[in-house]
């Protein structure tokens, strides 16, 4: 057999480390559904809630770009490993969690061990794989089984949450993780960087100070509009950012010196790398901010629960999932550029959609919409995250793995502010000046506590509202023709197979 190409050891090793993906994600979404039942028992007030849901996604933005050059230095199958039992150790404090501050300190921890499973997950697999197809089926079929969490978790949270304490929803991690301990040296060959150098400390820490007031202030951003705290928090982390980038550029030029830059730059002095990673970020960022747009048209102006809202939402699931899959077959028939452009130009149509979307009976557009946006992403994502992977040196997976890691969380936190103002500003554009209830100004769900008794109101918000999501379908259609042009013209000569 070629040694290059991988063997039934290293697709049993990807199966585990699927698992862990599916798990992550699954763990996410049981939260929001425990979340109430938890805070009646612990007594957490609103701010404690938010933190709650809000520090685990805080630390594990932090900590990517961290954990990912650790990783090539002591050793991917090492830091797995670490990272597994810290996991499982987390869940355990968090689902025996006697107050809310024990509870968000556990969250916390659960944010950093976190940390320390994607980007090795994705490193491990980068060596385990190393033709250019078979890696790129391996990382698709990776994203799948994360996306398949997305789909089960709900279901798998509400069936735990049914018959046992909210604690079991933590504890659900646990035995994934005995898995990985009982399995991975046995399954996962370990890789570390030969001339690792030491940590770049002061790196690590202007890295935290820029990811973690960035992502701060988008979330409040999203959660409140712009105000000087998070103005000044979004403001101070990318002033820390150009000092992090300014250190990592002097590092890389002393060739002598001991300490090794936290971050590879020369990763994007690859044309593939960058290009890939900037269509994979503003893809994220489009349907970060469209998800949040559309789920909210379902529950306000169509007047959905939330688990009707959710399992209209299974469709766009169970298509990124297929399209994840499928990707790097087609890829490798047609060419990595013409799939990509594809699947944008696919995503632009049912962004297209949205654009139609009436203020009363909708939900076939916008489910239609979905489906056809998320299929469409779901293409480049599949073949380009094997690209960034690919492009990278073995030694330096790790690096790679983080920076698309991190690029992803970005993308959510920008979409859902970005995005979510610009539908907000045009809500508010639409509505009269003087109104019967001026609160109603502040949102729709303001708008439909204050409207119960005047129905007037209440169609005049739900038209704002509608004429929001069209403005924003619309902004994002054309970032997608863009990105599928950019991808015809650059990626055009890259290889796939």
């Amino acid at each position: 057999m070629n040694t290059t190409t991988a063997g039934r050891r290293e697709w049993i090793g990807l199966a585990v480390l699927a698992s862990v993906a599916m798990l992550l994600s699954i763990d996410g979404s049981v939260l929001y559904l425990a979340l109430p039942r938890l805070s009646a028992d612990l007594g957490a007030s609103g701010p404690q809630q938010l933190w709650i849901v809000d520090v685990y996604s805080f630390m594990l933005a932090g900590f990517l770009v961290t954990m990912g050059t650790l990783g090539d230095r002591i050793g991917r199958r090492r830091l797995l490993v670490i990272g597994a039992t810290a996991f499982g150790a987390a869940s355990v404090l968090a689902a025996y969690s006697g107050s809310a501050e024990m509870l968000i300190a556990a969250r916390a921890l659960l944010g950093i061990a976190g940390a320390t499973l994607m980007p090795s997950s994705l490193a491990l697999i980068r060596n385990m794989f190393r033709t250019p197809s078979q890696a790129g089926t391996a990382i698709g079929l990776w994203y799948a089984c994360f996306m398949l969490g997305m789909t089960i978790g709900p279901l798998v949270g509400g069936l735990l949450l049914e018959h046992f304490w909210w604690g079991s929803a933590f504890l659900l991690s646990v035995p994934f993780m005995a898995v990985v301990l009982v399995t991975a040296r046995t399954l996962l060959p370990e890789h570390r960087e030969p001339a690792a150098g030491r940590l770049d400390l002061p790196g690590v820490a202007l890295s935290l100070a820029t990811i973690l007031p960035v992502i701060y202030g988008l979330k409040e951003v999203a959660r409140s509009g712009w105000h000087p705290v998070s103005l000044a928090a979004i403001v101070a982390g990318l002033t820390f950012g150009a000092l992090f980038l300014t250190r990592q550029r002097r590092l890389t030029r002393a060739a002598s010196s001991p300490v090794v830059p936290l971050l590879d730059l020369s990763l994007f002095a690859n044309r593939a790398f960058s290009t890939t990673l900037g269509i994979m970020l503003l893809g994220g960022i489009v349907m970060a901010g469209t998800t949040l747009m559309t789920t909210q048209y379902l529950q306000t102006v169509e007047a959905m629960s939330p688990l009707e809202t959710g399992l209209w939402l299974v469709p766009q699931n169970l298509a990124m999932i297929a399209a994840l899959t499928l990707a790097p077959a087609i890829a490798r028939r047609t060419g990595t550029a013409y799939v990509m452009a594809a699947g944008l130009a696919l995503g632009a149509v049912g962004l297209f959609l949205h654009t139609q979307v009436p203020s009363t009976g909708g939900t076939g557009l916008v489910v239609a919409g979905l489906v056809l946006a998320s299929g469409g992403i779901a293409l480049p994502m599949g073949v380009g995250n094997g690209i960034i992977m690919m492009a990278a040196p073995p030694e330096k997976a790790g690096s790679a793995a983080s920076v698309t890691e991190t690029s992803g969380e970005f993308g959510v936190a920008v979409g859902v502010a970005m995005l979510g103002s610009i539908g907000t500003a045009v809500y508010r554009g639409e509505l009269p000046e003087h109104l019967q209830v001026e609160a109603a100004r502040e949102s729709i769900t303001a708008a439909l506590t204050a409207a119960k008794d005047l129905p007037g109101l209440l169609d005049l918000a739900r038209a704002a509202f509608t004429t929001g999501l069209n403005t924003v379908a619309a902004i994002c259609a054309v970032t997608f023709l863009g990105l599928a042009t950019a991808a015809l013209v650059i990626l055009r000569r890259h290889n796939a197979t």
